[in-house]
């Protein structure tokens, strides 16, 4: 049997622990003795028969002349990774106005109650609700976002009224979804959202005094307010209609068993233990609200142990983050986590209608454009999407996210589940081109590979039966 096996491409990586982790050109992965690995680099093939069909199950060995359904095998799986960026954006986001009630210091971009000037015009948002129905894509994501979109309930229900009435002809699976700190919310609201299957995403960072100190209001009483509208929300909507996001400050570095308790306490089934994003007013204060990448997996780890321990307890939760590196790593479809797409989901996958009348490619990049970066833009609202995804903007981001294109990612073991970030590479050095491995996209996700990997490697049955459970694609909240 050796003499008919011939060795595909694949890419390795030493992790920290000793162990090698190989990962072939359709994103599977295996790992490997050391005389394994020499085996594969020399093309000797001299591995059991029962060792030679794991690896060709997995792609990493073929047979010498070739056979046309394993590469026809090859290129499903490979195209099955890649949905979120050939079908056309899913995700379209409007950002209805910036106002909001809460002055957080690490927010990227809102604006107090009184501002007046950063709302979008009718014109601008009926041409929005308009031009989401050119993507081809059969289901579609609106997402409304801020400031707080509540406090501009007139422009989000035109929205929601003027796209379901375009979708009884057009026929695509519509899904609302309204990122808000529910202050605004009451029973009026609800009915509506009802009515129209609206989901609400919050954001829960924590405890009480937590919560407060991170998201100060007036009043002082952030948390409490949200609260009331969880329930109220429940009540009338569903439980499963909200959920919940935190952002990890220095606050919170030193609380993670607290944050997910929290979590567990309010009864909500997905947890994202996210780090704090450098954009927008965010980035100008970095000195003072930043932390390292080694703060932030302390803080990661933690989190997740804990995460674990509820669920043997029988509490179902789901940490976010980690069943995003799962999923790359386990599942055979991609769930569509925009930041890890190659070429990038910044544009193909997510298209943003901001307030100021233009469209960007994510929603990271329309908050570059807060302090004055204004180099994402992909162009005004009205603009078609075959435009605006042909536009030198998007050609940019195309070509920087590219892995076998772009140094420090050919060579790369996760390049089959990750991608560079093009849009994070123009916040943190002010070019789409920057060397990977300076970014801090590039170094957060090499280590959350490296430890989800030692982590599957070591799992018992039990752990790996929920890994694989929460390695399914879903349509939650990897995408808002």
């Amino acid at each position: 049997m050796a003499y008919s096996t011939k060795v595909s491409p694949f890419n390795y990586r030493r992790l920290t622990d000793g162990n090698i982790i190989a990962v072939s050109a359709s994103g599977d992965y295996a790992f490997l003795q050391e005389d394994e690995l020499t085996q594969l680099l020399n093309k000797s093939i001299k591995f059991s028969l029962e060792r030679q069909a794991y690896l060709r199950s997995r792609f990493f060995l073929s047979a010498e002349h070739g056979n046309q359904g394993t590469k026809r095998l090859l290129l499903s799986r490979q195209a099955a990774k890649k949905e979120t960026v050939q079908n056309g954006p899913s995700l379209h986001i409007i950002v209805p106005t910036l106002q909001c009630a809460h002055s957080c210091k690490y927010c990227q971009v809102s604006r107090s109650l009184e501002d007046k000037g950063h709302t979008i015009s009718l014109e601008h948002l009926n041409l929005a609700c308009d031009t989401i129905f050119q993507s081809p894509a059969k289901t579609l994501t609106v997402e409304f976002q801020g400031g707080d979109p509540l406090l501009r309930l007139d422009l989000v229900k035109h929205a929601i009224l003027r796209i379901s009435e375009r979708n009884q002809s057009e026929n695509r699976t519509v899904r609302f979804v309204i990122a808000t700190t529910l202050h605004q919310l009451n029973e009026e609201m609800c009915s509506f959202f009802k009515q129209f299957g609206v989901f609400l995403s919050i954001s829960i960072d924590g405890p009480a005094e937590l919560h407060n100190k991170n998201r100060p209001t007036p009043t002082r009483d952030a948390y409490e307010r949200t609260l009331r509208g969880i329930e109220l929300a429940r009540t009338h909507l569903g439980m499963h209609a909200v959920s919940a996001l935190m952002t990890t400050t220095k606050e919170s570095l030193l609380h993670p068993e607290a944050i997910v308790d929290e979590y567990v306490r309010l009864g909500l089934n997905d947890i994202f233990l996210r780090p704090l994003s450098s954009y927008g007013f965010a980035k100008r204060n970095q000195a003072r609200l930043g932390y390292s990448l080694k703060d932030f997996s302390n803080f990661y780890l933690r989190g997740l142990e804990r995460i674990l321990y509820w669920n043997r307890q029988g509490v179902e939760l789901r940490e976010v983050y980690t069943s995003i590196i799962l999923n790359k790593i386990l599942s055979t479809f991609d769930c569509g986590y925009v930041d890890l797409q190659s070429p990038t989901g910044a544009g193909l996958g997510v298209l943003v209608y901001n307030y100021d009348g233009y469209v960007y490619p994510s929603d990271e990049a329309r908050m570059l454009k807060e302090t004055g970066d204004l180099s994402l833009r992909l162009g005004p609202i009205g603009t078609s999407i075959e435009d605006l995804l042909q536009s030198d903007v998007q050609k940019s981001l195309i070509n920087a996210s590219l892995v076998d294109e772009t140094p420090g990612c050919q060579s790369c073991a996760y390049n089959r589940f990750c991608a560079p970030n093009p849009v994070d590479s123009q916040a943190q050095f002010h070019t789409v081109y920057a060397a990977v491995e300076s970014t801090e996209h590039c170094q957060r996700h090499t280590w959350l590979f490296d430890t989800l990997f030692t982590k599957v490697k070591t799992a018992d049955d039990w752990t790996m039966d929920l890994f694989y459970r929460w390695s399914r694609p879903t349509t939650a909240q990897e995408v808002l």
